[in-house]
């Protein structure tokens, strides 16, 4: 795997480079006993990581891997953040439904918090976040309790959120609420079960949400109003909106934003979770 480099100037001089973070990969365990992909970042100069966070990368629960979301775990890394990017089981490859996704995200969550653990941070100190698809499925499980349990995800204490989905469902026509409980392998009827706004209470974890005002998958006004209730119920809940950008625009080289979705979220995450 490529590491980025970062160069240490003595004098005028540079004696030596010193890599802006250290990759590693691994398995876990998925709910039906798969073993699925788990992309490590930490800083690479061997200083104690400040905060963590686990992403799960977009695609419709159809498409995408682990690698999509590795330059932003690798920059994060670069700021001194445990940063991973974790696979899950994909409708048709595995998955029958959004609820086995759903599954796999609260596995990896688990698995990420021992190997933050180890790594001295403890649930304080850890958000999870993904982009679309990965960011709807990671804030379910954040906001949600498991089926067996009262409480929300355990271990997390932020979201990020870049161009997520899902926040709004009940705010589309009948006729594509049934097109999308077809697609995602649910029951006609519960589309709105996994509809963010209707997760909305106080006590929600902090969230931070990047946006562009032209997606079109997620209008900006449903982003909005998951905002609003958000802050209504008491929590926090940042939305950064990013002018006539589209879907997807935080990726490298999409519309120029990646640096600055970069920033943002290192900031948001060493300000509101970070050891002291």
């Amino acid at each position: 795997m490529p590491i980025l480099l970062q160069t240490d100037v003595v004098n005028g001089r540079m004696p030596f480079m010193v890599p802006a973070c250290r990759e590693s990969s691994m398995l876990y365990q998925a709910a039906d006993g798969r073993e699925l992909p788990l992309l490590v970042f930490e800083p690479g100069d061997g200083t104690p990581p400040r905060a963590g966070i686990v992403l799960f990368h977009g695609g419709a629960l159809r498409e995408g891997s682990a690698d999509g979301l590795a330059p932003h775990c690798r920059k994060l890394a670069s700021r001194g953040i445990f940063a991973v990017s974790a696979g899950y089981r994909l409708l048709g490859r595995g998955a029958a439904s959004i609820d086995d996704c759903i599954a796999d995200v609260r596995r990896a969550v688990e698995q990420f918090g021992r190997l933050a653990a180890v790594r001295g941070l403890e649930a304080p100190h850890l958000a999870s976040g993904g982009s679309s698809a990965g960011a709807h499925l990671a804030t379910v499980a954040a906001m949600t309790p498991e089926a067996s349990t009262t409480a929300p995800e355990p271990g997390i204490a932020a979201v990020v959120g870049l161009n997520p989905a899902g926040l709004n469902l009940r705010s589309f026509e009948p006729e594509v609420q049934r097109r999308l409980e077809q697609q995602v392998g649910i029951a006609a009827g519960r589309l709105t079960e996994y509809s963010l706004i209707e997760f909305v209470r106080p006590g929600n974890p902090p969230m931070q949400i990047h946006h562009g005002t032209h997606d079109e998958v997620e209008p900006i006004d449903s982003v909005r109003q998951f905002r609003d209730a958000m802050v209504r119920s008491g929590n926090e809940c940042t939305l950064l909106e990013y002018e006539h950008a589209e879907h997807g625009f935080h990726y490298p080289g999409n519309s120029g934003h990646f640096d600055e979705v970069i920033d943002a979220t290192a900031l948001f995450l060493l300000d509101r979770i970070a050891t002291k």
